[in-house]
């Protein structure tokens, strides 16, 4: 996004590769369900409809600015990343990029069922309600995968897939200055913050990765960044924008739908707009609709019937909500504040165990996901559970201290010709998003499920005047430099994608280490983490060649890998009311089950389904899928 500080007020900069960036992916999901009602869902289906796309794309641009590519003013580009702020945020999205284009997704989501539901979906050329007794391949939000999935139609593989969270990266600085600034942050204030956000470790770990989260959180923005310009342009295009940007939020993820708030108080002064092109609006919201987490509400509803599809994953009897709401409050900062490095998880969690009293530890064991194990801090800040990070979190804490002691010494006077009441609205609705959330979750990993939250939750804290006065103090600036250091050192040792020699160091250091166990511990997760992508490659091996079709029981699992190469094999999942005629039926000679998921989900020993399945173990195979419970046996069982 280009920013002209000349602008007059009343003038409204289009952010084009924003705006394109909405398009796109609105498109591609409306793609996605169109193919599947017409049974198309293949590499052709998605070659005529991309042909289609650019055709429509050519004559819109030609239509709006005459030439295919705008003028790019390369000295002004060269001027702004000489500057330290924005180089150092080049710099990181420089190593982002190396980092997902050195190493394969490793995502455990995106590998359990994100990408397997895209690869179900093109072996029956639709989307369908899959067999399974793993919930999250049918009730999760799908705006993401419908953007995937015509890479993985066309060229076979997810290698490429983090380029779309690498385009939401490099769109968060834009965004976020217009945003801060329409939200009454000065604009200096708001140019130091535009590259300290995305130095969040939610953010930047999910630059190079497949991860889901911060796809929404440029759409969070975009949506209320359109509604807040189409009061003043009264563009369609700023407000169909907004209308888009705001579906494609909630089809990133269901956490998402408490900031349709915010945005319905952006767009409101805006809603008469939609009057002046009744057609126009009718076809919007029918793409909005698709591109929203509307289509899987619905098949929710349907299936299970519960348009969450809670039910299906057992959590049918909620906590209260304030007592989620009270857990998280604390439970939030103190992931944000986790430091970067903590090799002292085991000894922490033993401290807390002994400190807390027994009636609160048996709460948190009843109603939380992990239990006492959610304050637990991590040994390393992963994209799994990263959300904004230690470091623009203790800078932002001094940067609001800092401010509330400038402040007699700043203007008083408002930026922007002051802050009106619908303004202020705005800016403080995402605080009642997040105490919506909060009411909710009993997640651990609430910190990453708020990366779409953090940079609108800023303006309020921001909006200060001090804050001119702060941002161009020297600590200040060290310290936002030490910020980058700290997020850049977080990439480099990342275990999903070190960008240094890790085997070889490990391997060189091994005779010294031998016996350690945190040597151990280390080598043990960066191997999980390299492996993870062809998790399965030892099952596959042992598969005899002209096997095309393997049954799977699976509770989340990395699948994916299991299905490589793309479109060589195909997985069918194995339910508990199965029989042996069903799997004849489909073609399933082996399956291939972990004991333990026998017990859980079909409540019966290994030896009493072979019996049941007149099948017969082929062979036992130790496979290594998460570095937090070591190696587990599978079976590759073969019916009789």
């Amino acid at each position: 996004m280009t920013i002209r500080s000349g602008a007059s007020k009343n003038q409204t900069i289009m952010p084009t590769a924003i705006l394109i960036w909405v398009w796109f992916c609105a498109y591609l999901n409306c793609v996605g369900w169109t193919l599947s009602a017409l049974h198309q869902l293949n590499a052709a289906g998605y070659l005529v409809a991309l042909l289609i796309g650019f055709v429509a794309f050519v004559a819109w641009w030609k239509q709006t600015s005459g030439r295919i590519f705008p003028h790019i003013s390369w000295r002004k580009l060269k001027h702004r990343f000489r500057r330290p702020f924005p180089l150092a945020f080049l710099i990181l999205a420089a190593m982002a990029f190396l980092g997902g284009a050195l190493y394969a997704p490793s995502n455990y989501d995106a590998l359990a069922y994100r990408l397997p539901r895209i690869l179900h979906w093109l072996a029956a050329g639709q989307w369908h309600w899959i067999h399974t007794i793993f919930s999250r391949v049918n009730d999760r939000a799908c705006g993401i995968e419908w953007v995937s999935a015509p890479f993985i139609a066309l060229v076979k593989t997810d290698r490429p897939l983090f380029l779309i969270n690498l385009v939401s990266f490099l769109l968060l600085p834009g965004l976020v200055f217009s945003v801060f600034t329409r939200l009454g942050v000065r604009r200096r204030v708001a140019w130091h913050w535009m590259w300290m956000v995305p130095t969040g470790y939610g953010f930047l770990l999910q630059a190079g990765s497949i991860g889901n989260d911060m796809f929404g959180a440029v759409f969070a923005l975009a949506a209320v960044d359109f509604a807040l310009r189409a009061r003043i342009s009264r563009s369609p295009r700023d407000f169909f924008a907004s209308m888009l940007a705001a579906a494609l939020m909630t089809g990133a993820k269901t956490s998402n739908l408490p900031l349709l708030l915010p945005w319905a108080l952006a767009i409101l002064p805006s809603l008469r707009l939609g009057l002046r092109w009744p057609l126009r609006t009718a076809v919007i919201c029918l793409v909005a609709f698709a591109a929203s987490v509307a289509p899987n509400t619905i098949f929710n509803q349907w299936y299970c019937g519960d348009w969450s599809g809670l039910r299906l994953e057992g959590d049918v009897g909620k906590p209260p909500p304030l007592f989620l709401a009270g857990v998280n409050a604390v439970l939030i900062p103190w992931k944000n504040l986790s430091p970067p490095v903590f090799p002292f998880k085991e000894q922490w969690h033993e401290g807390l165990q002994q400190r807390l009293p027994p009636a609160l530890v048996g709460q948190l064991d009843r109603r939380m996901e992990t239990g006492l194990r959610c304050f637990d801090w991590s040994e390393l800040q992963m994209e799994e559970g990263a959300g904004l990070g230690f470091g623009v979190c203790v800078l932002l804490a001094a940067s609001v201290g800092a401010a509330g002691l400038a402040r007699r010494k700043s203007p008083a006077a408002p930026p922007n010709g002051g802050c009106w009441s619908w303004q202020v609205w705005v800016r403080f609705a995402p605080v009642i998003s997040l105490l919506a959330l909060m009411t909710q979750s009993n997640l651990t990993a609430i910190a990453r499920l708020l990366v779409p939250y953090y940079a609108l939750l800023l303006p309020p804290l921001l909006a200060c005047a001090g804050h001119e006065r702060v941002v161009m103090q020297r600590w200040w600036r060290a310290a936002g430099f030490a910020v980058f250091v700290m997020a850049a050192g977080l990439l480099v040792i990342s275990p999903p994608r070190p960008l240094f020699p890790v085997q070889t160091l490990l391997n060189r250091f091994q005779p010294q280490t031998a016996g350690s166990r945190l040597s151990a511990r280390t080598r043990e997760v960066y191997w999980v983490y390299r492996e993870r992508n062809h998790a399965f490659a030892p099952a596959i091996a042992v598969l005899p060649p002209d096997s095309k079709i393997l049954g799977l029981i699976t509770f989340d699992d990395p699948e994916t890998s299991l299905w490589r190469p793309f479109g060589s094999r195909r997985i069918e999942h194995v339910c508990p009311e199965d029989t042996p005629a069903d799997l004849k039926r489909q073609g399933i000679e082996y399956v291939l089950l972990r004991e333990e998921t026998l017990k859980i989900c079909f409540k019966c020993s290994l030896d009493d389904w072979l019996k049941q399945m007149n099948a017969q173990v082929v062979q036992k195979i130790p496979l290594n899928l998460r570095a937090s419970r070591g190696a587990l046996d599978w079976y590759l069982v073969q019916l009789r």
